[in-house]
């Protein structure tokens, strides 16, 4: 006779949930989700875009919320049953399937827990994340290509739409520098937590003598602004060269000038844009991120947030926040939080949400003391 017993989980699970709603408010959520209806349902809400992009875009983000929390509140009621069932029927199908169900409930409603966490003016934001090559010479090259893919890897697992927007490539292997979009909810909140210096320690493939080599990356990562077209950029204040996209050595990968660098010339920013396929594309990629930079940069003087927004990344010793080693055992550890793994590969392969994790707590920690 099956005895299938997951009350005890369940139990915490539920726990954890009424703590997660209590967060959120769903009372208050409910009440915004109708007054931002009436109001992107306004005749005249359009005569404003900035302020209709608002609108929308925050009914949006609560819905989502909203039908997250009534989504899991199900799916807990019906696992409840789902066990009774399996029980009084004795069937080892159902009892699989409700193991299996609370295994994806733990997840979720960690997941979810985390995400209660990301209450930052920005967190809710896609993300543009720039990669650089650091010291180490070629490995730090190949070091920055690796990571690239890593990043890549975890919106792919997550089914985040990914954009890689411009990539500096290396004369003998790897990128000098690569940018990319997440244009997904929350993408800056999570992926906020990868800003810094990344290190790796391995046996260097391209050491003859095959010796231990140190090389280090800098990721930087700031929000894809909707307002972002608010801010005015006179044409006088930018400087727009045009060149042809480059591959892999140097090589010429489009025989026409469709790749754009905009040079901000008040604040020096330099923004590249080749992976689109014509001038006009990359033109308009450079400006949306140009204008991202700017917006951010703004409200940092403002509030004075820049340290803490983006801090200064030397790609460097003594300023690292994660180390990557190969050899001469295998490992990855995050300095700030501690959490570490023994599968260097997974994690290159994009397994990233037990760090992301763990930095938003340790950050939502330091934010309370």
């Amino acid at each position: 006779m099956l005895e299938l017993d997951l009350s005890a989980d369940i139990a915490a699970l539920r726990t954890t949930f009424a703590d997660i709603r209590t967060v959120l408010d769903v009372d208050k959520l409910k009440a915004d989700i109708t007054d931002l209806s009436e109001k992107a349902a306004a005749p005249d809400l359009w005569d404003d875009t900035d302020r209709a992009q608002a609108v929308t875009s925050q009914l949006s983000h609560k819905q989502a919320d909203l039908a997250r929390v009534e989504g899991v509140e199900r799916r807990l009621d019906d696992l409840e049953v789902l066990v009774e069932l399996a029980n009084e029927a004795d069937d080892k199908d159902s009892a699989d399937e409700a193991i299996a169900e609370l295994s994806a409930l733990k997840t979720t409603i960690g997941d979810f827990e985390i995400q209660t966490m990301l209450n930052g003016e920005y967190d809710p934001r896609p993300a543009v994340v720039t990669i650089r090559a650091g010291a180490g010479g070629v490995d730090a090259a190949d070091f920055a290509e690796m990571l690239l893919r890593m990043y890549l890897r975890w919106a792919e697992h997550h089914g985040y739409p990914a954009k890689v927007l411009d990539t500096s490539y290396a004369e003998e292997a790897g990128i000098k520098s690569a940018t990319f979009e997440v244009d997904a909810d929350y993408a800056f909140g999570k992926l906020s937590i990868e800003a810094g210096t990344h290190r790796l320690v391995r046996m260097s493939p391209f050491n003859s003598a095959g010796k231990r080599q140190t090389s280090f990356a800098a990721v930087e990562v700031i929000p894809l602004m909707e307002e972002a077209t608010s801010v005015d950029i006179p044409e006088t204040d930018i400087r727009i060269d045009v060149f042809r996209s480059s591959g892999p050595g140097g090589q010429s990968v489009n025989t026409t000038d469709s790749a754009v660098r905009i040079t901000h010339l008040p604040t020096g920013i330099v923004v590249s844009m080749q992976n689109e396929k014509s001038q006009i594309q990359n033109r308009a990629a450079a400006m949306r991120v140009l204008q991202s930079r700017l917006l951010l940069m703004q409200r940092e003087q403002e509030a004075a947030k820049k340290k803490e927004l983006a801090g200064s990344i030397t790609a460097s010793w003594g300023d690292q926040m994660r180390s990557y080693v190969l050899a001469p055992y295998q490992m990855v550890k995050d300095l700030r939080t501690e959490y570490e793994v023994n599968n260097p590969s997974n994690v290159f392969d994009g397994d990233l949400d037990g760090f992301i994790a763990a930095g938003i707590r340790w950050r939502s920690m330091k934010h309370d003391d």
